[in-house]
């Protein structure tokens, strides 16, 4: 077995999930049938990211403050405001591609299970009662705004305590970061039940009627990716910020696109924020806090999708009204869920902006689930890559530079395991 699992990591962490792509997209093709056994290997991936992921944040975040020295910089300020540039912007392109490359709606059935929060006061009032949930029920539901809000309060009342007990703490979240890469080494298999499960079960047809709806949101968000961001990097940065991006794009856009949940590859980012050698003070923090507020994937689906109905139904659309929209859409997107999907419920909000009643906008939400297996994929890709993308680069900023950006670490973790 020590043998073979040496074989096992000599191949980078990237090349073994596609081959697991490869394989997984192969034997859906062939055999369908077995592609839908193979989604319970990606039921256990995802379930153990979103299992180990409340934990790993709640103990980091507490280890991170009760160690964090006076004056000492973290750079949370700047990231934050990566963070809400990030979403504006993205809006504002998703407005000038939907003037572009304008698409209607054929509406469908209403989403009758699911109930969209009814204005941004609404939003926020949640977002604040989420602060203040009781502890152990933010960690059981992987409510992240409750479990930071509560992981940051018990780190500063431990900020006196003796170092035996904080350091208590950071033995407590090294196991559980060792646990996460054990995890994260199981990517591979994970991510080839995920797509045979998906090739198996999810036809083409569907998308095929909204080709234009499709490439409008996909274009934009491979635009913000590929363009946008790198700007705002090289901004921070000050140096070409291409191999920052693909990298971020590599290691957690690819696992984020199939697992379809921003929380669930939170610990795919810590790991990563680790292996880059970001501060804990800053990362521990700002990656949780990225994955329930950094949402510019969302920002431009919530804008598309709601441009589209007003195409659908003929009502006139100004530049300030637009920007408007794109105000709306990056304030409502930090209130989206960090779970497949979560960016639809809140398209009926952007779309009382116009008067379009809640009946037809719940109509448009069931046309998003329609082509969600690609448009939410590439959502939370773009979103999860950008949390530890602005949060690296703000890090970098203020620290400098590594010059082995592109050296695979995770193969040492992998053999100190198998020495041991």
């Amino acid at each position: 077995m020590k043998a073979i699992l040496q074989v096992f990591n000599r191949v980078k962490l990237i090349y073994q999930i596609m081959i697991g792509l490869a394989i997984g997209i192969s034997v859906a093709l062939i055999n369908p049938s077995v592609g839908k056994d193979l989604s319970l290997l990606g039921i256990i991936f995802v379930g153990a990211l979103k299992g180990i992921a409340p934990l790993l944040v709640f103990f980091l975040v507490i280890a991170a403050v009760c160690r964090h020295r006076a004056n000492q910089k973290t750079g949370m300020k700047k990231i934050i405001l990566m963070y809400m540039i990030g979403m504006f912007l993205s809006a504002l392109i998703a407005v000038f591609a939907s003037y572009l490359f304008p698409a209607t709606l054929h509406l469908v059935t209403a989403a009758e299970d699911a109930k969209a929060p009814q204005g941004i006061a609404e939003v926020l009032i949640t977002l604040l009662r989420n602060i203040v949930d009781n502890p152990l029920h933010a960690i059981m539901t992987g409510n992240y705004i409750g479990i930071l809000g509560w992981a940051v309060v018990i780190g500063f009342a431990l900020r006196h305590a003796t170092e035996e007990v904080k350091n208590l703490f950071v033995g407590i979240s090294d196991a559980i970061t060792m646990v996460v890469q054990w995890v994260i080494r199981l990517a591979p298999f994970g991510i080839m039940g995920l797509v045979a499960e998906s090739i198996s079960t999810s036809g083409i047809e569907a998308l095929v009627e909204y080709a234009v709806l499709l490439g409008t949101l996909l274009g934009s968000m491979f635009f913000v990716a590929l363009v946008v961001n790198p700007i705002i990097v090289y901004l921070v940065m000050r140096r070409n910020p291409f191999p920052l991006t693909f990298k971020c794009l590599r290691e957690s856009g690819i696992t984020a696109f199939f697992t379809r949940s921003s929380a669930a590859n939170i610990p795919v980012n810590m790991n990563m924020a680790k292996r880059l050698g970001l501060s804990p003070d800053t990362y521990s923090i700002a990656i949780p806090l990225g994955a329930t507020i950094n949402m510019a994937g969302a920002a431009i689906t919530i804008t598309i999708m709601t441009l589209a109905a007003v195409n659908t139904l003929h009502i006139p659309v100004d530049f300030g009204t637009a920007i408007l929209l794109s105000i709306i859409a990056t304030i409502g997107s930090c209130g989206a869920s960090g779970v497949a999907g979560g960016s639809l419920l809140l398209i009926p909000l952007a779309c009382s902006l116009f008067g379009i009643s809640n009946d037809i906008a719940m109509q448009v939400v069931g046309v998003g689930f329609i082509i969600g297996v690609l448009q939410d994929s590439t959502e939370t890709a773009l979103n999860s890559s950008t949390d530890i993308l602005f949060v690296a680069a703000a890090d970098f900023a203020e620290h400098g530079y590594p010059e082995n950006l592109n050296e695979d670490q995770s193969k040492v973790v992998l053999n100190k395991t198998i020495e041991a």
